[in-house]
């Protein structure tokens, strides 16, 4: 059923990694399979076996051609360095060769103490293994990059962390987990030898088009593109108002993908200080501060690079500095492109931000839902003569004070009128990229209860269903577009580790 295996990084030299083999389980169970991630892949599903592929995404049976390893890397968590973190539970199987020619790491998650695992068990409880398949594969079709998920399997284990909970495992596809935190592991051992094979492996994977570069040119550049992917990246994290929650060297992927959906939640109520990490007891990882730490781990990845970028050290700090500091501007075009879109922009014009600002502080001052905002602001579109007690009734209900909103909304049509394109063509292309339906963090906390304590999968079947098609509006499904009832409210989320 899998497809080859290519074994790229198991044949870097050994202290790149730890070879592992995943910890076998008692009663492996499938529930839940990704055909058609597992299709792209190049899976053979016409020979799928539901009981096989437990044994196989459980770690319990290695498929064909496999050869697990541990990889080695170090991080700054909460910004303070550990030289050595690695995969204290995961296990790299391989890549494969995806149908459009792209290799694609496939990565069992809760496989068992590895080397790296720091007196930890190496498992997963179920809750965040859930979390993790629902908002990976929900933040594709958001349009986000990001890894994804191929299996679920339950173990027949208990996973003890503040409660017994049942275990599992994951299967994580990622376009690598070359991370910050790699080339971290490497420079704090003064491997520059290691740290070159690693900034090559990174442009081979995901940045070919530089291969034809001069060496310094070539290493300079690989910055500057990781920096260009993050800076994308971030702003679209900001469009959604998702909140990452740990976004440590460790968890900044070379590739700019969405890596390690831990304490992660979407924002409800706008309000920029929000954290939803019960570790981030200081805000560092709030909704507000992502694009500041996006540098900051930028920043931690430049310091590996100098020697690669030039032999003079003061003239590499100079010229990793320029890309750095061009960071800013480049994230906020980004940035300011995302919110041109939801407000259904498409001309540029230079009062556009401010537009956007002023909308959010609406939001901030009113206390109305992020998502719902934006996705019923298309509904005003067409209301342009409406009375002003009378407009946009269903986007000023989610306003507790909507006095900034009443304000704002004429100068948001004036700026329409001049797009040159009629209210229903807008209204369509602000619904293209407004989501209606967001994992919402009560709607997660109920699925992974009825998992874990009634091991009914009924409520995470049916929000990944609703989750596959977020801009659609679904008859019958309102209820997975409302924010929190206030008993329901979430304020922390956990990681599982």
């Amino acid at each position: 059923m899998f497809p080859e295996f290519t074994l790229r990084y198991a044949r870097l030299p050994e202290r790149f990694f730890e070879r592992f083999d995943p910890v076998s389980v008692p009663a492996p169970r499938l529930v839940a399979f990704n055909r058609p991630l597992a299709e792209a892949l190049g899976f053979d599903l016409d020979a799928f076996d539901e009981a096989r592929a437990a044994e196989w995404f459980s770690g319990n049976v290695l498929p064909a051609g496999a050869e697990p390893v541990a990889q080695a890397y170090a991080g700054h968590q909460f910004g303070h360095f550990n030289p050595r973190l690695g995969d204290g539970r995961a296990v790299l199987l391989g890549e494969v060769a995806d149908r459009d020619g792209r290799l694609r790491d496939i990565q069992l998650k809760g496989a068992g103490m590895t080397p790296f695992s720091r007196g930890a068990d190496g498992r997963s409880p179920l809750g965040p293994v859930l979390r993790e398949y629902l908002v990976s594969e929900a933040m594709h079709r958001l349009g986000v990059p990001t890894t994804r998920a191929l299996a679920a399997v339950t173990t027949g284990e208990r996973v003890f962390r503040r409660v017994p909970e049942p275990g599992a495992v994951l299967t994580r596809v990622a376009s690598s987990h070359l991370r910050v935190g790699t080339f971290q592991y490497f420079a704090a051992r003064d491997d520059g030898e290691a740290v070159r094979i690693l900034a090559d492996l990174a442009i081979e994977r995901h940045y070919p088009h530089l291969l034809s570069l001069e060496e310094g040119e070539r290493y300079l550049a690989l910055l500057e593109a990781v920096a260009g992917r993050q800076a994308a990246l971030v702003a679209k994290w900001m469009g959604l108002g998702f909140i990452h929650g740990v976004m440590n060297t460790d968890n900044c992927a070379i590739s700019g993908e969405t890596i390690d959906y831990g304490p992660c939640a979407f924002m409800e109520a706008y309000s920029p200080t929000t954290v939803f990490s019960s570790i981030d007891e200081q805000g560092r990882y709030a909704y507000r501060n992502q694009p500041w730490l996006a540098q900051w781990n930028l920043a931690r990845l430049a310091e590996t690079l100098l020697p690669l970028i030039d032999a003079d050290q003061e003239r590499a700090i100079e010229r990793a500095t320029a890309v750095l500091e061009a960071f800013e501007p480049r994230y906020e075009a980004e940035w300011l492109a995302v919110f041109r879109a939801k407000l259904g922009l498409v001309q540029e014009e230079e009062g556009d931000r401010e537009l956007a600002e002023a909308l959010l502080e609406a939001m901030e001052a009113g206390g109305a839902d992020f998502t719902l905002a934006f996705r019923r602001l298309s509904e005003a579109v067409e209301e342009a003569e409406a009375v002003e007690e009378e407009e946009a009734p269903a986007l000023l209900e989610l306003f507790e004070y909507d006095s900034a909103l009443r304000d704002w909304l004429p100068r948001w049509r004036e700026r329409l009128a001049r797009e040159g394109v009629g209210s229903e063509a807008i209204a369509a292309r602000m619904n293209a990229v407004n989501p209606l339906y967001i994992p919402r963090n009560h709607q997660v906390e109920r699925m992974i209860a009825a998992a874990a304590e009634q091991d009914d999968f009924g409520p995470f079947e049916a929000l990944r269903e609703v989750l596959a098609d977020p801009f659609t509006e679904q008859p019958g499904r309102e209820a997975y577009a409302e924010p929190a009832p206030a008993t329901e409210k979430v304020f922390r989320t956990f990681c599982g580790t």
